[in-house]
């Protein structure tokens, strides 16, 4: 039976993901703005959560409707017969998202739906289902916008960016769905290398080894939201999982490479390879970049360096992206790609760039820039 689904992204990220649930055959894919909702059954929905690289959570519409008051909130979602959904031997999480309504505060909006949906139970039942914000057996999305509300059960859960290879996180890491979207709109496949100058926690040389192996983002990940519902079919879940594990290819085809100029970001960067199962299938080394000569066959040469926002000021990071630009002179035939989110450090670099692609890491306005060759 098909479904309506709905799957968010970053902003900017749309096209991308919508072209990622075209290659699961989904159906009626269509972008909006922060996410794609697109058709499918229970399987299609299931697979989106385990292979999509650049969503945040896989959501299912299951209620819309125009409230103007907390009190229509309420009733509205008590016309649900919320015993297809859960028992009150469940626990459950309401997340909220409230903007241009008459209902201004997010979480009094998602108290209300809690409300409405325990107070069901008690009268029918007599009992009521625990909340549960940390872990909950079914998680809801509220998104209200304009009066109109929808409310979703989460399939995901926790946010499929979190691929469980980076505990300890560095101090601008970069959002590993960012980060996956930014290597897939290089074109980069897997066919030739990868270099990561600025590798830092290794985020998109993880990424790109990941692309080019075939392996799904939520492959090693232990728990997904549908895991808590009525209809979870563990057998089902466990046929999509070993059919993808028996896909993955044991190294890429052409080498994924990251530096950096400190030994300690080096060995986080190689213990964040090994969490993400891939030690194997990177080679890190410390380099400076100013110092750095590219050989081999070119391939794709990509990087976040330091927007001068968060880590270090603005005038001491010139010399680090003009050193960027100098490594694209010495490297005939490399496409450079540069990820940055200040325009004045970007003119540093001292090339014209061929592309300029506009993402948000977070709430930080940034410019995807190429240089090099032509494709």
């Amino acid at each position: 039976m098909s479904q309506r689904y709905f799957a968010t992204c970053g902003r900017g990220i749309e096209p991308l993901l919508a072209n990622e649930l075209l290659a699961l055959n989904a159906l009626d894919v269509t972008p909006g703005r922060g996410g794609v909702s697109f058709s499918g059954d229970r399987a299609l929905m299931v697979r989106a959560n385990l292979w999509l690289r650049t969503a945040v959570r896989v959501l299912w519409p299951i209620l819309e409707a125009k409230v103007e008051s907390p009190d229509e909130l309420y009733q509205v979602v008590q016309t649900v017969d919320w015993t297809k959904y859960l028992t009150p031997d469940h626990t459950l999480a309401v997340d909220s998202n409230v903007r241009d309504s008459r209902i201004t505060h997010s979480k009094y909006a998602a108290l209300r739906v809690k409300d409405a949906i325990c107070d069901q139970f008690v009268s029918r039942q007599g009992r009521r289902p625990s909340v549960d914000v940390v872990r909950p057996m079914v998680a809801l999305n509220l998104h209200l916008y304009r009066n109109h509300a929808i409310l979703s059960l989460d399939s995901s859960g926790e946010s499929l960016h979190k691929r469980g290879y980076r505990p300890h996180l560095t101090v601008a890491p970069l959002n590993e769905a960012l980060a996956a979207a930014l290597v897939m709109r290089s074109g980069w496949t897997g066919d030739t290398p990868f270099f990561d100058p600025l590798c830092g926690g290794a985020v998109l040389p993880i990424e790109a080894a990941w692309l080019a192996m075939r392996r799904p983002a939520g492959l090693t990940r232990k728990h997904f939201g549908f895991m808590g519902w009525l209809d979870y079919r563990v057998a089902e879940w466990a046929e999509i999982r070993d059919e993808a594990r028996r896909g993955v290819l044991n190294s890429p085809a052409a080498p994924v490479r990251g530096s950096d100029l400190r030994a300690d970001v080096v060995a986080h960067a190689e213990r964040n390879a090994s969490a993400a199962g891939i030690g194997h299938a990177i080679k890190f080394e410390r380099a400076d970049v100013q110092r750095i000569r590219l050989d081999g066959p070119p391939g794709v040469v990509m990087c976040n360096p330091p927007y001068g926002e968060r880590i270090g000021e603005e005038k001491e990071l010139i010399p680090l992206y003009r050193s960027l630009g100098d490594l694209a002179k010495r490297s005939p035939g490399w496409k450079f790609w540069v990820f940055t989110g200040n325009p004045r450090l970007a003119q540093a670099v001292g090339l014209t760039p061929r592309e300029e692609i506009p993402f948000y890491n977070g709430r930080i306005p940034c410019r995807l820039l190429r240089f090099g060759e032509e494709r």
